[in-house]
């Protein structure tokens, strides 16, 4: 496991090797939404125009489009196990199926599907792909110098279990780098994307440190029991997971991030609170 954080008087600390490039998965959410953000405060994004489809960006953003996803498809996993070559959209759209799980605004599903439409919107604007674009906007200003994202199956060559998984099979897009600029990125972008407010989710989940769940612009926003607010976001693939996360309301708040091998999301969560408390 690795791992690193920092408090907000500026104290860092480490364990395992918290300068070693690994995914971060979902956790790539947050700086799509950060980007999106960025755009619209510039006024070239509009968060709740339509967005090529009866939905708005802020409606995909927090997982409110009904847009379907290939979470749950055995032949996507069936794929992914085989190593095969990433889908084309056209193949994706097809499995996921193009019909919303509801009318958009009236429910919330999760969507990785949702956030590559949200990051499709982006490179238009930008005219570059989003990870030159969030490179440009955070990369320097907060001294990244591992964030990138992934492209090939050479860039996961040194993380175990990866076995020429293909970063294209994660659709919006999945950033990587060390535990310590993850941990500087959640630090930076949580309060600005809180400012847009979150939708509630209502209570706990069975076997993770959540006891209150809701969920914002790319962020997971619930609190961790007595220790309050936590706010980032996990993150899993088929053989590495993570958890990035604010502690906002703890004696001296702090931003944790942790990755494990493996794909049970609640082990780095876990970590990551103990880290909090100490």
């Amino acid at each position: 496991m690795h791992s690193a954080w920092i408090y907000d008087d500026g104290e860092l600390g480490s364990s395992g090797d918290a300068t070693t490039s690994l995914p971060w998965w979902s956790f790539s959410k947050t700086i799509i939404a950060a980007c999106a953000l960025h755009l619209a405060r510039e006024g070239r994004l509009d968060l709740d125009a339509a967005a090529r489809g009866p939905w708005t960006l802020r409606q995909l953003l927090q997982h409110r489009a009904g847009v379907p996803c290939y979470g749950g498809l055995k032949t996507y996993h069936d794929a992914v196990a085989r190593r095969d070559v990433p889908w084309s959209r056209a193949r994706l759209m097809s499995e996921v199926g193009e019909v919303p799980n509801f009318a958009p605004g009236e429910g919330w599903a999760y969507s990785n599907v949702g956030y590559m439409l949200v990051r499709e919107e982006i490179e238009a604007v930008a005219s570059c792909d989003i990870g030159a674009l969030a490179t440009e906007l955070f990369g320097a200003r907060l001294g990244l110098s591992t964030m990138r994202l992934a492209k090939t199956p050479e860039d996961f060559a040194h993380v175990p279990g990866a076995d020429g998984y293909h970063p294209d099979w994660v659709y919006h897009g999945c950033f990587m780098g060390s535990p310590m600029d993850a941990a500087t990125l959640v630090a930076a972008l949580v309060d600005d994307l809180l400012d847009e407010g979150v939708h509630p989710l209502g209570g706990g989940i069975e076997g993770r440190p959540w006891t209150e769940t809701a969920y914002g612009l790319g962020l997971m926003a619930g609190r961790a029991g007595a220790l309050g607010r936590a706010t980032g976001h996990a993150g899993v693939g088929p053989f590495s997971c993570c958890s990035i996360t604010r502690f906002s309301d703890v004696s001296r708040p702090v931003s944790v991030a942790v990755f494990a091998e493996g794909s049970n999301e609640a082990i780095p969560e876990w970590e990551a609170v103990r880290i909090a408390r100490a």
